[in-house]
């Protein structure tokens, strides 16, 4: 078939949730995808921050060809060497004590809302706790997750949604002390907002809602799904800060393109909150998942991968600060590493769209924000490029 025959395939038979671009990606090498048609992509987008060691990264793929000829799948009601391995190394790089994997992010949410409410039962003896969360947030299409997001627009044909959900103003630590009552078992946002437009929490914040949260024995939940795993030159954004969350959520990244995620705990939160018979899943921490998780924590060490964000994170960023510079349509760069945003007053979608045709790969978040979340493997010369790639596609959406 030709492109065209696969997108009117995919429209007949698939559910119309997406509104895709008209591109049919067929394989990746290094920091480039190509399409079916051979065309090359620069890709800043990586799959929405998944695909961390770009694509093709040959140790990567062969653990996973190595896993296929032993074993893809166990349950729960056994142990698996891959999995175990896959928890040492992930709690080692986060410096939390028990871990949970799931197939999601979405469900690493769900883990750690259940983990949050049943820690407030134990202490209290009842339920009908509540949950403070973020406007502006984005934490996953589940209805729990949805219940957390503080998105309207997410929300509405959903509803009623998941009760005793407050949301406070990002980055307003006195917002969040008004919510405060004897029913608030936790405090949940991201570290960085990346939906509601790539927003870093600033250090007096984040500080305060864990002294917070310290003082009224309230349970911080960090969603780490879109800026962990290396994006901010710390495998996780929080330790950024130095704070520690009681239980944190990860995905995206942590499985590099295999579908996996984590709520990780405390040995505190983990011993008064989920016991056996409380939580569970069929497919999260099979042989195949583990094994991957195993590979991608190897490869960051193998590639010194922080390191290698931390030195071009800073070049990117002067790059997008020059062109904010140079055009009136951009109004500001925010973001942390190699997760950086500009806002840009041309319709967002049309500049995507306009990249497309350059060859180029870029993402939005919200309204009027450009995204670049691009393989933690980019070098400079990469930017350069992407630099521009966009600069053509603004100017030919600016006409």
């Amino acid at each position: 078939m030709n492109k065209q025959e696969y997108i009117d395939t995919a429209e007949q038979e698939l559910l119309h949730t997406y509104n895709r671009f008209s591109l049919v990606l067929d394989h990746g090498e290094g920091v480039y995808l190509y399409d079916t048609d051979k065309k090359a992509y620069l890709d800043f987008a990586a799959g929405i921050a998944v695909c961390a060691l770009g694509y093709s990264n040959e140790a990567y793929k062969n653990a996973l060809k190595d896993q296929v000829d032993k074993l893809l799948h166990t349950s729960n009601l056994y142990y698996n060497v891959p999995t175990i391995e896959a928890a040492k190394k992930a709690l080692k790089a986060s410096g939390m004590d028990r871990i949970f994997f799931t197939n999601s992010g979405t469900e690493a949410i769900e883990g750690a809302i259940k983990a949050a409410k049943k820690y407030a039962y134990t202490r209290d003896g009842h339920a009908g706790h509540e949950i403070i969360a973020m406007k502006h947030s984005f934490h996953g299409r589940s209805i729990g997750a949805l219940s957390v997001t503080g998105n309207a627009h997410y929300q509405e044909p959903f509803a009623p949604l998941m009760p005793g959900v407050k949301f406070a103003e990002y980055n307003n630590l006195e917002s969040v002390k008004e919510l405060v009552t004897d029913k608030t078992c936790a405090v949940i946002m991201e570290t960085v907002q990346g939906e509601g437009g790539i927003y870093p929490a600033d250090p007096a914040f984040i500080e305060g809602v864990r002294r917070l949260c310290d003082e009224k024995d309230i349970l911080l939940i960090l969603d780490e799904i879109q800026c962990g795993m290396g994006r901010t030159g710390e495998m996780f954004a929080w330790q950024n800060y130095g704070v520690k969350p009681d239980i944190m959520t990860c995905a995206k990244a942590l499985g590099c393109g295999v579908p996996v995620g984590a709520f990780f705990l405390t040995q505190r939160v983990a011993d008064k909150s989920l016991a056996p018979g409380d939580h569970g899943t069929t497919y999260g921490g099979n042989p195949f998942v583990g094994a991957a998780v195993s590979a991608v924590f190897d490869q960051f060490k193998a590639c010194d991968i922080l390191g290698h964000v931390k030195e071009v994170a800073p070049y990117l960023e002067q790059k997008l600060d020059e062109l904010v510079e140079k055009y009136d349509f951009l109004i500001t760069r925010r973001g942390k590493g190699l997760m950086q945003g500009v806002v840009c007053k041309l319709p967002v979608g049309k500049v995507a769209a306009a990249a497309l045709e350059q060859g180029l790969i870029v993402i939005t978040a919200g309204a009027d924000v450009l995204r670049f979340v691009p393989p933690l493997v980019i070098e400079k010369q990469h930017v350069d490029e992407m630099i521009e790639k966009l600069e053509k596609a603004l100017l030919s959406v600016q006409e």
